[in-house]
């Protein structure tokens, strides 16, 4: 660990300790939302805290068998105490490191997921399903809530769009890799002689962040229709005129919300949608400038960059912002079992910042 890095978390540190004189003051007490902002910092500066006295104490252990070694009598023991202390603080000094990375403050949102075939026809469509499907059983298992927004189906199964709200704690976090053009590589259902089709479709993840109320929204730049709801609903989604058609006309961003039985509430849940949007787009912008050298676009929303290859004759799964990421497991990961996939994407994310922190 460089004296850099070491000042860096002792400067954290001193931090958690200066916060807990704080929430123990009767006037932060006084003020919830000062309070709770504090209790975050807390919670958010207690493990750095923790794992940093867990590294000094196996630095004094490390210095203690590094003393024995002179002992004949106690020299076989501590060489094996040196092994044991010496790959302690090297995990130890990796977690160190990962803990001062900054936090992204959207990794604990909600989500907004967007899905829309491309090249391929009734194919891409199928795949779209596919894909949602895919989603909804992750987050199934992740015991998050999804809901959808708005979907048109595909004449042959799947959808030529679909949005849905996913909601639960780090979504975000979770889904922020998904975000461009996903390519699949099978024979279709409608091919009759056999032959392998590529064919696309598009993730858009875009957080749902308080801060999208700070986005302004004139009511003179939106085109507002009202339209019924298609598909299955019940009676009264599907004969009133309660879905809205929501079309924002600086940017041309066309939104749709179609789910709920309230007009009001489909209004409300379509203008979240659109300000999700406007503020994703224009992070994308400041990501493309800033950061164009690294390997994984983080919450970019370049949805033209070709990101992973679904493979079906071959069963697997080829990620393209990662050397070396293929998976042989497509009908898992296809199924919903995205962990090993994700948590790959996450370890190549924090190895980039950590070079960025180095540096």
């Amino acid at each position: 660990m460089t004296p850099g890095i070491r000042r860096k978390l002792e400067a954290l540190a001193e931090r958690h300790e200066e916060v807990g004189r704080l929430l123990a003051d009767p006037e932060a007490s006084a003020d919830p939302n000062r309070f709770r902002s504090l209790s975050r910092e807390y919670a958010r500066l207690e493990p750095v805290t923790h794992s940093l006295r867990e590294h000094e104490q196996a630095r004094r252990e490390l210095d203690a068998a590094l003393a024995m070694r002179n002992d004949p009598e106690m020299a076989e023991l501590a060489e094996d105490e040196i092994a044991a202390q010496t790959a302690r603080l090297a995990t130890l000094d990796h977690q160190l490191h990962l803990q001062l990375l900054p936090e992204d403050p959207r990794d604990q949102a909600n989500l907004y997921l967007e899905i829309r075939a491309g090249t391929g026809g009734d194919e891409a469509a199928i795949f779209a399903g596919d894909l949602f499907r895919m989603y909804s059983r992750y987050a199934e298992q992740q015991r998050w809530k999804v809901e959808l927004i708005s979907a048109n189906p595909g004449e042959h199964g799947g959808f030529k769009e679909v949005v849905a709200r996913i909601e639960g704690a780090g979504a975000y976090s979770k889904l922020k890799f998904e975000s461009g053009t996903h390519r699949v590589q099978r024979v279709p259902a409608t091919e009759s002689q056999g032959r392998i089709h590529t064919s696309a479709a598009t993730v858009a993840i875009l957080p749902e962040m308080e801060d999208i109320e700070d986005i302004e929204v004139k009511d003179s730049d939106l085109k507002v229709d009202t339209f019924r709801a298609s598909g299955a609903g019940g009676q009264h989604v599907n004969k009133t005129d309660s879905a809205i058609r929501m079309t924002h006309l600086p940017s041309g961003i066309v939104v749709e919300c179609q789910d709920e039985r309230s007009q009001h509430k489909n209004r409300a849940r379509a203008l979240s949608l659109l300000k999700a949007r406007l503020l994703d787009e224009q992070r994308s912008q400041q990501v493309a400038a800033q950061a164009e050298s690294r390997r994984l676009q983080v919450g970019s929303g370049d949805r033209s960059q070709r990101i992973r290859t679904y493979n079906y004759p071959q069963g697997r799964i080829t990620d393209h912002r990662v050397e070396g990421l293929t998976l042989y497991s497509l009908p898992e990961i296809v199924a919903g079992d995205l962990g090993p996939l994700i948590e790959r994407l996450t370890r190549e994310h924090q190895a980039d910042m950590l070079a960025a922190l180095s540096e």
